[in-house]
């Protein structure tokens, strides 16, 4: 299977595949690349529907510019701590920003989560963003604006009394919990047009099923969260005789 980056006639060969509908595995299984390189490339320039080649070619080459004129001072830095493979690491985060992507989240929103998800500390102050991912300020304001409102990461300050934003155990949980209430939220409109729309109507009995399905889900989300919550991030106690006993974190 070839290696490297991808060349301006594979780019091409993507962009008449994903014209034609093909899948990201076929166009993969074409270009003897692995299906997540087709799809990393797809969905950082454009997506599906605005994929063109050459402006994804000149995008990587930009992108490899930037690389090489602040890897020595900043990411390739911190990214070979521990023995760490830079390039490997590198790799990693685009897979994982191309995972968040196509689950739904911005493009800036998936690298700022990433950037929090694979650094040691688990958080980063906004000049630490802007540094690591080379923008703007603004664009970090925005993405972790966007974030914090979806209780994906949190602000805490720092003893220098800086904002820092972070990831931790506690913030999946409240994720999974607004999430709970966003389909509990969902669940109240939809019964409030069965009585707009009238109980023995198609479309009401269509909105019931809507109400009744997203119920289930959060309350099956927020019991799930709950004991993950009590299971996963409990630590273990020393009593005085010595032996281990199940503490929660959360009291």
């Amino acid at each position: 299977m070839p290696g490297g980056r991808l060349t301006q006639q594979e780019r091409q060969q993507i962009a008449l595949g994903v014209a034609d509908g093909l899948a990201y595995a076929e166009i993969a299984r074409r270009l003897d690349r692995p299906t997540s390189t087709i799809t990393r490339e797809v969905m950082r320039n454009g997506g599906p529907t605005a994929y063109r080649a050459d402006l994804a070619h000149r995008a990587t080459e930009r992108r490899a510019h930037r690389r090489r004129q602040t890897a020595p001072r900043t990411s390739q830095a911190s990214s070979q701590a521990h023995g760490r493979d830079a390039e490997a690491v590198r790799e990693y985060e685009e897979t994982f920003t191309t995972l968040l992507m196509q689950q739904g989240l911005p493009t800036m929103m998936s690298r700022v989560l990433t950037c929090l998800f694979t650094v040691d500390a688990g958080s980063l102050t906004a000049s630490e963003l802007v540094q690591r991912l080379q923008v703007s300020p603004a664009s970090i304001s925005k993405a972790v604006a966007f974030l914090e409102s979806q209780g994906l990461v949190r602000r805490e300050r720092d003893e220098r009394r800086r904002e820092r934003y972070l990831v931790d155990d506690d913030v999946w949980y409240q994720s999974m919990i607004a999430a709970a209430r966003a389909n509990a939220q969902l669940a109240q409109t939809a019964r409030q047009g069965v009585g707009i729309l009238g109980p023995d109507t198609p479309a009401a009995a269509r909105l019931e099923n809507i109400a009744r399905f997203v119920d289930f889900v959060g309350e099956s989300i927020t019991r799930a969260a709950e004991q993950a919550r009590e299971i996963l991030h409990t630590k273990p106690d020393t009593t005085s005789g010595g032996t281990a006993t199940p503490r929660s974190d959360h009291g």
